[in-house]
Order: structure tokens, then sequence, then C-alpha cells
């Protein structure tokens, strides 16, 4: 087992695979205690059998540039494969500022090609290159050195077998045409706005039953605080105080150290000092925030007046085109779009790109009255009227 350890030998492996038709790449990281995940490990692996041609990075060694293997991330001559890229896209744009294309994930392609939903990548070797893998090195310390012949048996196996993967799932979409498919699913993982965390924009992904704007202000300076100092100090969110602690914290509006101290939910360390400083600004912020810059929740969605007889034809017709595509039904349309459609909206992600062509376009004539569904034997079909 190789591992590259100078940055010498990390651009004489990437010269030769500048003439190769794809690398796999997978990385181990550590981010249960930091904000950012910190890389310890990239796998890679070439065409081909001999030892030379699978090789571990270590990105941990003193004086290694990584710079030859972001070049080769930008050469668009080369496809980059992943299982699952979203995390080690992350880390490479986010410390590198690179996004590796042209980009194949053999996740998403593996749900097209039906192979289910979110299929893991121990699965995919099983029924792809049917052998099978040992897991027992996958939570250990990757940060630690020296690695142990395990913990490098274990992550080499996770880009040799991602090339006969790889391999197998292409001529897959090749054959069937739906290679565009993937590409399409791929916009969101290779756009740089995937990785980008705008402390203003964070109070969004925060959980609330209520909808008033002035709540929601506070919420959002509380999120913007925390995101700004789990940042600074690359430490985890829940390391400065939990989403249910903001949430609470939003609705008893604190205005004293005092205040804080009766907080059921907040740490003891975030009830002092420069984070119990900041919640108490924040707070104060958010309640003073003029009635012109409150939060706008989307609502569209609140009152949908949902046909229930319709939405559990679509359930119907969805089953059906999952069965006849192979497409898991979740990638084609979460529940969610189907309410939608039957409320008479049309701006859903199912009723564009090829979603629309497997069952979008049904769906719609399915609304219209063009079309009805009929059992037949275990099977349901598409009736013209």
């Amino acid at each position: 087992m190789i591992t590259i350890t100078t940055t010498d030998d990390l651009n004489a492996f990437c010269t030769r695979a500048h003439a190769a038709d794809y690398v796999t790449v997978d990385t181990e990281f550590l981010r249960e205690r930091t904000y950012y995940s910190k890389l310890c490990l990239i796998q890679l692996a070439l065409p081909g059998k001999d030892e030379a041609d699978a090789v571990l990075v270590d990105p941990l060694a003193d004086g290694l540039s990584l710079d030859p293997l972001m070049a080769l991330f930008r050469d668009e001559s080369v496809v980059k494969v992943f299982h699952a890229a979203r995390q080690d896209l992350e880390i490479f744009f986010i410390d590198n500022g690179v996004i590796p294309a042209p980009l194949f994930d053999t996740q998403v392609a593996a749900m097209v090609c039906g192979f289910g939903e979110q299929v893991g990548y121990e699965t995919l070797v099983k029924r792809i290159a049917k052998q099978s893998l040992d897991k027992s090195s996958r939570f250990t310390d990757w940060s630690r050195r020296p690695l142990s012949d395990a913990q490098k048996t274990y992550a080499l196996a996770d880009v040799t077998h991602l090339r006969q993967i790889y391999e197998f799932l292409a001529r897959k979409l090749e054959q069937t045409g739906r290679d565009r498919w993937v590409a399409e699913e791929l916009a969101v993982l290779t756009n740089p706005e995937t990785y980008i965390t705008r402390p203003d924009e964070a109070w969004k992904r925060i959980k609330v039953r209520s909808n008033s704007p002035r709540f929601l202000a506070v919420v959002r300076e509380l999120a913007r605080f925390r995101e700004d100092m789990a940042q600074s100090r690359n430490v985890p969110r829940a390391r400065i105080f939990k989403d249910d602690a903001l949430v609470e914290l939003a609705s008893t509006k604190p205005q004293s150290l005092a205040d804080l101290g009766r907080s059921r939910l907040l740490l003891r360390e975030a009830r002092r000092g420069d984070i119990a400083e900041g919640i108490l600004t924040a707070v104060k912020q958010g309640v003073d925030t003029p009635k012109d810059d409150l939060p706008k929740p989307d609502t569209s969605r609140d009152k949908l007046q949902v046909n229930p007889a319709l939405a559990d034809l679509l359930r119907v017709l969805l089953k059906a085109k999952t069965e006849s595509s192979g497409v898991a039904s979740r990638l084609i349309a979460p529940s969610s779009d189907l309410d939608a459609i039957a409320a008479g909206l049309r701006d859903v992600a199912a009723l564009s790109g090829w979603r629309r062509e497997v069952f979008g376009e049904d769906a719609l004539r399915l609304c219209e009255g063009e079309i009805a569904l009929a059992a037949k034997g275990r099977s349901v079909e598409v009736i013209e009227l």
C-alpha cells in the first residue's frame, strides 16, 4: 500500500492521472469537534490493477502541498468519481476553493439506475463488484499517526472497488440514455453556493412552530450570532448552544444574565462570558428590528387546498412509474410535490427536467382528466381517455 507524503510524489501520481479517463476519489476526515471538517486522508485510484494505481495521500504530512491534486481536479479531460460526494466536495471547496469537474457520483447514478434510495457504497460493492467490505475501521481516529494496516486497507477499498462500480454504472447510463439525468442531479453538487454557509441565512434551518415575524427576527439574530461564533472558533454549532435552546431563548427573550440563568436548555458555559453577552445582544437586536426588516417566512404552501383523491391517484401513478423506470420514487417526487400538484401548483421539481419525462407529463394529464389508471394483475396501467 503506497502512502504519498511528499509534493513530488503526489505530482508524479497526478501526472499519470492526467492521462487517465477517470480517477476515483474518497476522503477520511473528522468533524465531531470542529465546525469545518479536518481532512485526514485522501484515497485515489486510476484504472488498472497495479499497486501504483491506487494510493493514499497524507494531507497531514509536513510540507505536502495539494496543488498537484487541485490541478487534476480542474482537468476537464479526467472524470472525478466519488460516492456520496457532498461532504468530500465541501472539504475541497472550503479548503482550496476547488470543485472537481467533471464529476460522477455513484450514489446518484445508482438511484437513477434502479438501486434504491441513497444506496450505500457497501451495497454497491456487494451487488456490482461481488465483494464484501471490512467496516471495522470506519469510526477510527483518522488524524492519528501512524495509520494501521487495517485502516489503510479499509481506506483503499473505498476507491479500488469504486472503479468497477463506476464503469458498470457509466455503461448502464449510456445504454439507457439516462446520463443527462445524472448530470441534472449533479448540478447542485457542483454549485459553489451549496457549500457556502451564510450566517444571515442560518435561521432558515431552524425548525420552529411559530411564524410570528418578531419571534423569527429573534431566531434570525440568535442563529446569526451562533454561526459567526462557531465559524470563528471552529467549533460545532451545538457547542455554542443547541437548536432547542435557541428556540427557547427566542421565546423567553432574556434581557439579563439573571434571565439566562433561568433557561432550562442553555449549557452552563453559555450563561456567562462572550456567549452570554452575544445572546443578550442578539435578542435585543431581534426585538428592536424595524418592522420593514422583519423576516418574511415562506407560507405559500401552508394553506394549500389539496384534493385528497387526486393526491392518492398521483401516488398510484408514481408507484407505477417507479416500477416501470426502476428509479427510486423519492428521487422522482417526494410526497410534498405530489400534494402540491394535487393542489394546483406547477412550480415543483417533479414537473421539470427528466422527472417531467418519467412522471410529470402523465401527472399533469391525470390532473386534467386526459388519462386514467387501471389495475392489471399486480401492475397499474395508464389508459388514454
